[in-house]
């Protein structure tokens, strides 16, 4: 499989538009709230940190055979950015496989923008050499879940690093 490319991608509300360094100083703002950090752990990240991090994933992967790609999701209406999709597509045994995740920040939690990112998100992946979508979800984390579920995704018995695996095939 060759590498994949982050493409402008929209939906009905959103513009997930691919991830840029200069994306940190809003982003930052965003991603502010220590609450985002429940489940996964850490603090928000200073816009300097957060354009150090950009830079390394507009880099991509070291690994040639693993796309790394990043988008900010960008509410169309107030012109203003929300959060943040991503996939990590890479091999496995039964094809290329996407692990994806989001972020969508407080103020604009509970307005659907996660689920419509998402599926934005997977609708693309199912034009690309994509097999398998897979998802890790805390087990306490529902919104999560009520997205993967948006998507198609369903837990299976897996365990990760104490989340759960949700999965989809794409019939290929």
């Amino acid at each position: 499989m060759s590498a994949l490319a982050a493409r402008a991608i929209g939906t009905s509300r959103l513009d997930l538009l691919p991830l840029r360094v200069e994306h940190a100083e809003e982003m930052a703002a965003v991603l502010s709230d220590p609450a985002l950090h429940t489940f996964t752990g850490g603090t928000p990240d200073t816009p300097h940190t957060l354009r150090s991090r950009y830079q390394r994933m507009t880099a991509g992967s070291p690994d040639p055979a693993v796309s790394w790609l990043n988008w900010v999701i960008r509410l169309r209406d107030a012109s203003c950015l929300t959060g943040t999709v991503q996939a990590t597509v890479g091999p496995s045994g039964h094809g290329p496989i996407a692990e994806i995740a989001w972020v969508v920040g407080t103020p604009w939690q509970g307005r659907g923008i996660a689920g419509e990112a998402a599926r934005g998100l997977v609708a693309w992946l199912g034009r690309q050499p994509v097999h398998t979508v897979i998802a890790h979800i805390h087990p306490d984390h529902r919104a999560s879940a009520a997205v993967a579920t948006a998507v198609g995704l369903t837990p299976t018995e897996e365990w990760h690093g104490g989340e759960l695996r949700w999965q989809r095939s794409l019939g290929r």
